[in-house]
């Protein structure tokens, strides 16, 4: 089956100020795309990732949604912008002018979103699941932190593997001008996540005391260097922050790669630990 037979819409994943944002493909899948297929759409596309969509027959009342998504390298378990990318497309699709309310299933959970329209834009959030954090060890430390090009010390004793679907790691620098200046050996990297089993890694400043920040999130173990915007990466910072009082975030990315993003997450108290949200806003291309 061609690609193009396929309904596929673009979607500007976690804008900021109304501009910039991630492109993702929207994909209404039926299940005849073969897998190849599936990594050839965001090429395609010329997007980073591309979210497709089983939709239940409507009969069928509030059904659950299938969900997967990929990039060129293949398949990923999760996607936070795509995640944000789909909620905007359902909900335009349903021709929502209040609240809308989706479930999702993934390969490994079933799970809430929600949008809200505001004027041509869709407000989102979605729940990203439970953050597993560690304490990064000294090998997943020094490997990672040299592929940055980062200091053991300038980074302090707060970096951490945190996972949802897939282990990352989190990196704290000094400031957003030390981040903007990271120039990452992309092929150390990759080797050293292929080796370390992580999907990358997720640098990100001091937070204001309002929760402001900026992160960047490099991966190319997944054919993405840098991603313009990480919502499940940033679900786990707020884990992370969490712990140390701050229970709301706003983070903005994409300044690197020429697209401005911001992922927004916020932090509520749970039986087992921080409940998450995360979303960030979305229009269709």
């Amino acid at each position: 089956m061609d690609g193009t037979d396929v309904m596929t819409v673009l979607v500007r994943a976690c804008l900021r100020d109304g501009t910039g944002g991630s492109p993702t493909a929207v994909v209404l899948d039926d299940g005849r795309l073969s897998d190849a297929e599936r990594r050839r759409l965001p090429v395609e596309h010329g997007t980073s990732h591309a979210v497709f969509l089983r939709i239940p027959d409507p009969a069928a009342g509030r059904a659950v949604i299938g969900m997967r998504f990929f990039t060129a390298e293949g398949e990923l378990p999760a996607c936070g912008h795509g995640t944000v990318a789909a909620l905007a497309f359902l909900a335009g699709r349903a021709g929502t002018e209040g609240s809308y309310r989706a479930t999702f299933r993934t390969g490994s959970r079933v799970f809430a979103g929600w949008a809200e329209r505001h004027g041509a834009h869709m407000a989102t959030a979605f729940d990203p699941g439970p953050v597993d954090l560690r304490p990064a060890g000294a090998v997943e430390r020094d490997s990672v932190l040299g592929a940055l090009g980062i200091a053991p010390e300038a980074a302090g004793t707060e970096v951490r593997v945190a996972g949802v679907g897939r282990e990352r790691l989190l990196v704290p620098v000094a400031g957003r001008a030390v981040l903007e200046a990271l120039e990452p050996d992309f092929e150390r990297l990759r080797d050293a996540c292929d080796r370390l089993g992580l999907l990358g890694a997720y640098v990100y400043s001091p937070p204001s005391p309002t929760g402001e920040l900026a992160a960047r999130m490099f991966a190319p173990s997944i054919g993405v260097p840098e991603d313009i915007a990480n919502a499940n990466s940033t679900a786990c910072l707020a884990a992370h922050l969490a712990g140390r009082g701050i229970m709301g975030i706003a983070v903005d990315m994409g300044d690197a790669v020429g697209s401005p993003a911001t992922v927004t997450a916020t932090a509520h108290p749970g039986p087992s630990g921080p409940r998450i949200r995360v979303g960030g806003i979305a229009a269709t291309a």
